[in-house]
This record gives C-alpha cells, sequence and structure tokens, in this order.
C-alpha cells in the first residue's frame, strides 16, 4: 500500500484512493537547500478527512497530525473525524517514515521527518498548515516549524518538550529487545500469533495498553509469516540519539501561535521548562489535561479535542 493514500470524505462514503503528484514545487527545492535539508524526503502515507457537502467547502489551511514512536494515522482515526467537524477544516493524519504504511528508510532524524512533511505540503499543494504532533510526532513538527515557519500556520505539541530528553529511555531500550527477540510460529493465525507474541512481550512490558499498542504493528507479510510493520532495526538504532533527544537549532524561534498539551499525570512537559521552551516558541501556551499520561489524547479524547479545536478556531485559550 506504500504510495496510496486513503480520503475519508464526511459525511461519512466509501474511501476513495488517491496519489500525491511526484514533484516538488520549485519554492519547496529552493526552500531546502537554502535551509541546508540534505535528506531525501519518502512520500508519506495518509488518510485526509474532509467535507463533501457544497454548503461546507474546505478553504482554510489543512491540520497535519503525526503519531508518535511505535503509532501509525489510525491511532487518530476517530480524533481526525471530530477535529474535522469542529474546525471545518481538512485534517490530513500521515503515517511517519518507517511506521504504518510510509516507506522504510535507513535515516530517522527530526530534519528527515521534517523534510517529508515539507514535500507532502508542496505534493498536495498547500503553503501552508496547522501542525498538530504527539511526542516523537511533537518533536518533528517542532522541528519543521522552528526552520520552516513560513510552512507553519499555528503548531500544536502534544506532550513532548524541545528542552529535556525522554524521560522513559531506559523503558524504550527494553521495549526494542523485547520486540526484537519475539517468535512466532508461522503456521498460526493473525490473532494466535498475536496472543503469542502478547506473552513473549510480557515478560519485559508488564502495561497490558502499552503491549496491545505495539501489537498493532504485527502484520502478516505473507501467508503464514508474520512480521514488525514498523522499521525496528532503524528506529532501535536512531532512538536514543535522534529521537529521544531534540536536535540542537542553533538559536533559532518560531514565532506564530504555539500549543503546548501536557498530560497532568505525565513529566514529558515540566512547569521548570515553560521559560526555556518559550525562548525557543516565543508564543507558547501550556494547557495540561486532568488525569490524562502521556498518551492524552487516548486518555481524554473529548477533552483533548475541545482543547485543541478551540485553539485553532480561535488562537485563544
Amino acid at each position: 500500500m506504500i504510495g496510496q493514500n486513503l480520503s475519508v470524505l464526511l459525511p461519512w462514503k466509501k474511501p476513495t484512493l488517491h496519489r500525491s503528484i511526484k514533484n516538488l514545487h520549485s519554492s519547496c527545492r529552493q526552500c531546502l537547500r537554502s535551509n541546508l535539508l540534505l535528506t531525501v524526503p519518502v512520500k508519506l502515507a495518509y488518510t485526509s478527512y474532509e467535507s463533501v457537502k457544497e454548503h461546507e467547502p474546505d478553504t482554510k489551511e489543512p491540520i497535519i497530525i503525526m503519531h508518535g514512536l511505535f503509532g501509525s494515522k489510525n491511532n487518530w482515526n476517530s480524533l481526525s473525524k471530530a477535529i474535522h467537524q469542529k474546525t471545518k477544516r481538512k485534517v490530513i493524519a500521515v503515517d511517519a517514515r518507517n511506521h504504518g504504511d510510509s516507506p522504510h528508510s535507513s535515516n530517522m532524524s527530526y530534519k528527515d521527518m521534517a523534510g517529508d512533511m515539507i514535500q507532502l505540503l508542496n505534493d498536495l499543494g498547500f503553503e501552508r498548515a496547522v501542525l498538530v504532533g504527539h511526542s516523537m510526532g511533537g518533536s518533528a513538527v517542532m522541528y519543521t516549524a522552528l526552520n520552516f515557519p513560513q510552512y507553519v500556520e499555528k503548531l500544536v505539541v502534544v506532550d513532548m518538550s524541545p528542552v529535556r530528553a525522554s524521560p522513559n529511555l531506559m523503558q524504550m531500550e527494553r521495549i526494542f529487545e523485547a520486540m526484537r527477540l519475539v517468535m512466532v510460529d508461522g503456521s498460526l493465525t493473525l490473532s494466535k500469533a498475536r496472543k503469542t507474541v502478547d506473552q513473549q512481550l510480557s515478560k519485559s512490558i508488564k502495561s497490558d495498553s502499552m503491549r496491545q499498542f505495539i501489537l498493532t504493528n504485527l502484520v502478516e507479510a505473507d501467508a503464514g509469516k508474520y512480521k514488525w510493520r514498523v522499521n525496528l532495526p532503524v528506529l532501535e538504532q536512531a532512538f536514543s540519539t535522534q529521537i529521544a533527544v531534540f536536535p540542537n537549532i542553533n538559536s533559532k524561534i518560531y514565532g506564530g501561535p504555539t500549543l503546548f498539551i501536557g498530560g497532568a499525570n505525565s513529566d514529558y512537559i515540566q512547569m521548570k521548562d515553560h521559560n526555556a521552551i518559550k525562548k525557543l516558541f516565543t508564543m507558547a501556551e501550556f494547557h495540561y489535561i486532568d488525569g490524562a499520561s502521556h498518551w492524552v489524547h487516548a486518555d481524554k479524547p473529548s477533552e483533548f479535542v475541545d482543547l485543541l479545536t478551540t485553539f485553532i478556531n480561535y488562537s485563544i485559550l
């Protein structure tokens, strides 16, 4: 399915498949050269949520959503529909490189991910967008805003900080190891294979919700053969040096409307870091959702959508 992208039309109709155009606009190529983005973008798989009613055209800039590590665009299906309905904007949920239906690559830096998003915008003919990202996706959209502010109308960062490394570094290393050591009998059905893998993962990963999330990446490659959909070797190699830490951005700033949404039960965005974050994102606002962990949008979806869409619609909270 790499290269094929779903468009979801609201009210709901059967999704139609379409392909993004092949070439970057010349303006994007100049932008990439001037910003020394020495990388080869990949064409991101995405699902687009938009209206088919003639009196409700999606005339505003779109909203692009990027998931976190081990996630996919499918995690945002219900939320994307709700966000579209409340903002009347096209919502584009993407699969990051090395995730979901997007191509695999040996490169996994935030510079690479920013290049992917810039290519997507140019392929789809949009000059700017509202960028929303959770965790790893949050770092990717922050990097994009700091280096390509002309492409970013507004920025929403979900439970991720640009000034502090991931607090779950050691836990993630155990998860990578557990996934790498998984063994699956090829005679099993997919459901039975997932049960078998769940039992193996449970030795190292105690959280049932985390295991179920990881298991969404177990797919059938061929009849009776299973694999991880994510590019596990590259993600593991890049995690501690490129994914878990935000890169040095050489005093660049983003001065557009910016919202940081944190979980009140999470320690990713710490209040003592607000001033340091505002040196990078000068208009940053911070809101914490009670009862939410790092998975803010999954723990409190209604509160999350209300907060996000109010910011997008009005920029004043």
